[in-house]
């Protein structure tokens, strides 16, 4: 447990993650070029950061290249830093992926943040082993930290042979090498990375391998995870900056946290630990409208935990539909119940609480809405309320 730091929260930087949600009635062509609107939009609004994840074969996703969306949305910017929330190290060589950021970085040097993360078949046991209970059993129960709720890991996940299912398919597509060889470790992969950035890889004989353009390239690399264990470890054990994924896994974020911290060693870019915390946010100017655009979350995770791959982000019209049974709901309650929603101050001192809670350096804030505009202005009025607090 972290002690409250009680910080103004203008101390504390605010970051943009964005999916490039696909909405009903809508296209990928629509959410990527509400991708580059709203990077603009937060760049004026003084966001530190814009990330954009890696999401493949999913419906409501349009973010499946990082590396080429984030150069477009560079291009597109001035200012603020641009990254990835993460490029999935199952899916791509090391060397593939520092010369795809090296290359966006050369033409944008000081901007980019290549941020790291695990995939593959193993992740997706994984997920159901580390963020799932068993689903016998009595019922867990969630707790209060430093004001911060922390859920009980969703218990009907560990049902979902679907959602296992498509997490094997797409591994199969995704692959990369030889399937009958051993993979590298994750933190192998990581060093991997860094070597060829800063020049220091070696082959197999031994003999200097100089990766251009991405040796010597003004980049910034980052690990996210969403608990305790292969990630938190690389990224303190190496001296990296760590981004740890409350919206994704919120019964983990602690231990996730402490993790890093404790195995955390100096490193020549990075001299204390620094953390960053994501969040998903609707702010509107009542709680009554928040919670109108916020409630297509439960049906939209929904379809995600159960193997469909994130459907079209509903209209609040169409979520109105959704027929809820109380498995479905035990799918859901653990991203629902931590999502934060309402009118801006009211969204400020939540985000302050989780800030406080978590120790975070850095909160990223992630949010989907049906109609682009009310997206916007979420992260509007959460930027001004901030400030003001």
């Amino acid at each position: 447990m972290t002690e409250p730091s009680r910080r103004s929260p203008v101390s504390t930087p605010l970051s943009v993650l964005d999916l490039s949600p696909i909405v009903s009635g809508q296209g990928p062509a629509d959410a990527l070029h509400n991708t580059i609107d709203l990077a603009k939009r937060t760049e004026h609004l003084g966001y530190r950061r814009y990330w954009v994840a890696e999401h493949h074969l999913t419906p409501g996703v349009a973010s499946a290249a990082p590396a080429v969306l984030i150069a477009l949305i560079a291009g597109a910017t001035n200012r603020i830093r641009v990254g990835s929330a993460a490029v999935l190290l199952g899916h791509h060589a090391p060397l593939v992926v520092a010369e795809q950021f090296g290359t966006v970085a050369q033409l944008h040097p000081g901007r980019i943040d290549l941020g790291l993360g695990r995939s593959g078949l193993v992740r997706g046991r994984d997920f159901v082993r580390r963020f799932a209970d068993p689903a016998d059993g009595p019922a867990p129960a969630g707790k209060v930290v430093d004001g911060l709720l922390i859920p009980p890991k969703p218990r009907a996940l560990a049902k979902s042979k679907r959602f296992l299912a498509r997490i094997e398919e797409q591994q199969r597509l995704l692959s990369t090498g030889d399937p009958a060889e051993a993979p590298l470790d994750y933190r192998t992969q990581v060093e991997h990375v860094l070597q060829f950035i800063g020049g220091d890889f070696r082959s197999s004989s031994g003999e200097p391998v100089h990766a251009v353009p991405v040796e010597g390239a003004d980049l910034d690399v980052w690990v996210l995870g969403s608990s305790a264990g292969e990630s938190s470890d690389a990224a303190g054990s190496l001296g990296l900056p760590f981004a740890a994924n409350y919206h994704v896994s919120p019964s983990t974020v602690l231990e996730a946290v402490a993790s890093y911290r404790e195995r955390f060693a100096a490193s020549a870019k990075l001299a204390r630990p620094y953390v960053v915390v994501s969040a998903d946010v609707v702010v509107a100017d009542t709680d009554e409208r928040a919670r109108e655009l916020a409630d297509p979350y439960g049906p939209w995770v929904h379809s995600i935990r159960t193997g469909e791959g994130a459907i079209p982000f509903p209209s609040p019209a169409e979520a109105a539909e959704f027929r809820w049974s109380d498995q479905a709901r035990e799918i859901v309650a653990d991203r629902v119940d931590t999502q934060i929603v309402g009118e801006p101050e009211a969204v400020a001192r939540k985000l302050a609480t989780l800030r406080d809670a978590t120790g975070a350096d850095e909160l990223v804030i992630t949010t989907v809405t049906h109609d682009h505009a009310d997206r916007v202005r979420s992260y509007e009025l959460l930027a001004k309320a901030w400030q003001a607090a």
